[in-house]
């Protein structure tokens, strides 16, 4: 049984989720000796009802300060996602947008953008990559123009690329407690890789003078 069924079926303690997210943040200070910059979950379940509060007061409780939101902009246009993988999209979608407030008041931050729904495993190209990158910039100063919500042109735009690049894994070994999950075990990570490190793709981001960092560096 997944965790989203479980949850639906009323089958999770939530004090008990907290404290396995508690004994996560503490083994990663154990292991890095800091704590991490940012924290999400697994295929967003840290979006999910009641698991978005515990979540949170974690968070807020250690000072990580940033987590995901993943809204993609452009999102309900890409043709090319088999339906029963936008419905799932579109889950996460709903459920971020009931999150958003609950991650405000905890002080709680993320990236203006976020894309990699419509760029993941074999979906991904630098194509693709920049389409999406290009729709939600456009969305964003489109919003940041209106005069409710005031943004200095000048700011820095952060974006969130999702992204899984590696190779095939072979259980037993990797995944979250049950083993690799399919997309672990298939090309499509090894796709992922290759696609990023393209020349291509690089002088891209040279162009339109995007600079890649990490989130400790916001």
């Amino acid at each position: 049984m997944g965790f989203r069924t479980a949850l639906s079926k009323g089958l999770l303690n939530m004090s008990e989720v907290k404290q396995e997210l508690k004994a996560q943040v503490e083994l990663f200070h154990e292991l890095t000796g800091h704590l991490p910059p940012h924290m999400d979950g697994h295929q967003h379940i840290h979006v999910l009802p009641e698991v978005r509060h515990v979540f949170a007061e974690v968070l807020e409780e250690y000072g990580i300060k940033y987590t995901r939101v993943p809204i993609e902009p452009g999102l309900h246009n890409c043709d090319w996602i088999p339906p029963s993988l936008m419905d799932f999209y579109l889950g996460v979608e709903e459920d971020s947008f009931n999150t958003v407030d609950v991650f405000t008041r905890h002080g709680i931050r993320w990236p203006d953008i976020y894309i990699g729904l419509s760029t993941m495993g074999k979906n991904m190209s630098v194509s693709n990559i920049w389409s999406a990158i290009d729709t939600a910039i456009v969305e964003f100063t489109s919003k940041a123009s209106l005069p409710a919500q005031p943004t200095p042109q000048s700011r820095t735009v952060t974006i969130e690329l999702m992204v899984h690049p590696g190779y095939p894994s072979v259980p037993p070994v990797g995944g979250c407690g049950d083993g690799p999950d399919d997309f672990s075990q298939s090309w499509e990570r090894l796709h992922e890789l290759q696609t990023l490190i393209k020349p291509e793709l690089q002088s891209h981001y040279k162009t339109r003078n995007i600079q890649l960092c990490s989130f400790k560096d916001l």
